[in-house]
């Protein structure tokens, strides 16, 4: 069994006092709703990985926060295993997305609810809702 190291970031920004989420539609695999994400490459650090992502999916250049992270693992149908590492990426001021025709289909900006709703899998909103509580709590 092989293992498929991959990672990204949970983009955020408040708007109007809201906290809302960046998820992404994904134009293979059955054009699931995530986040930004991908596989790391030779001697790259899961870090640079996450800025790569977002930044080839969305053309945001955003920090990564290393200071926390979610983490899954789970078996593909390939036979093969995926690890998953995400980080927090802040958006602090507008900006416009332009998405990568080749892999996103479709991007929006969701409240925790409706983002929660539009992912797709369980262990993605089970990853949000870490995230979530962490960052309400950094707010507090």
């Amino acid at each position: 069994m092989a293992i498929e190291v991959t990672a990204g970031a949970v983009v955020y920004r408040w708007n109007n006092g809201e906290l809302q989420y960046l998820l992404l539609e994904s134009t293979n695999k059955g054009n699931f709703w995530g986040f930004p994400k991908g596989h790391v490459e030779v001697n790259e650090t899961l870090e640079a990985t996450a800025h790569r992502e977002i930044k080839e999916e969305t053309s945001l250049d955003l920090p990564i926060d290393t200071s926390f992270h979610v983490y899954t693992e789970y078996d593909l149908p390939n036979g093969n295993r995926k690890q998953m590492t995400l980080y927090t990426a802040a958006l602090s001021e507008p900006e416009g997305l332009d998405l990568q025709a080749a892999e996103i289909k479709d991007a929006g900006w969701f409240n925790y609810d409706a983002a929660r709703q539009r992912l797709t899998y369980s262990n993605l909103k089970e990853l949000l809702d870490k995230v979530h509580a962490h960052l309400v709590n950094q707010q507090s």
